[in-house]
């Protein structure tokens, strides 16, 4: 049975993600801080990071109205569950599953599920979603992302998530990809959050840089 359509993507002034996989309660507020006044508009929290909800939480309570925020690693319809009720409105993973999709649909969120080929690309279309993550990009290529996307809706979000960095931006915006989703080029443990702030404004500056 196929979901409702859940949450269009939204329109920020940059597709850029910051993915904060292993990110503690008590560091999130100055790193979300930086990220934000750098001027990152979507936040993603990993839910096999430590009390994700409650990182959510947080900074859904301090920039809920000004920034995206959700979770990532999403695998199971409880955890979407889970994910509202700590305000969390995106729900990222790295799958297309059909019981996730339909509890999205029920809270209204903003979806981007993992794909990799056409079959599952189409398959997460049909369940709704906001926008399709292509992951690994570092395995697919820009322009193998780019080739497939000459067969889906022309007003889908398309996302690059895995491996990709500010230093792939002209690549992948030469083939019509401007929404990325960035780990380890933004955050990394132990990184203090001027450090991160350093790091999304260098990235922020490269992204308008292609795009602005």
């Amino acid at each position: 049975m196929s979901a409702n359509v859940t949450a269009q993507w939204p329109d920020m002034k940059r597709g850029l993600v910051a993915i904060l996989r292993g990110v503690k309660p008590d560091e999130i507020e100055p790193i979300a801080d930086a990220l934000i006044d750098a001027g990152f508009a979507c936040l993603e929290i990993p839910l096999n990071s430590p009390d994700p909800f409650k990182s959510i939480e947080k900074v859904v309570a301090k920039h809920g109205d000004k920034c995206l925020i959700g979770a990532g690693t999403v695998l199971t319809a409880d955890n979407v569950d889970q994910l509202a009720g700590a305000g969390g409105k995106l729900m990222v993973s790295p799958n297309i599953d059909e019981a996730v999709m339909e509890r999205c649909a029920r809270h209204k969120m903003v979806t981007m599920p993992g794909v990799f080929t056409p079959t599952e690309a189409f398959k997460a279309i049909k369940l709704g979603a906001s926008g399709l993550k292509f992951f690994p990009a570092s395995v697919i290529g820009a322009s193998g992302i780019k080739a497939m996307m000459a067969v889906l809706p022309k007003d889908l979000a398309i996302g690059a998530v895995g491996g990709v960095s500010e230093v792939d931006f002209a690549d992948y915006g030469n083939n019509g990809i401007s929404v990325f989703g960035l780990g380890s080029s933004i955050y990394k443990l132990g990184l203090s959050a001027d450090e991160i702030s350093a790091r999304a404004i260098k990235t922020v500056a490269a992204y308008d840089a292609v795009f602005g």
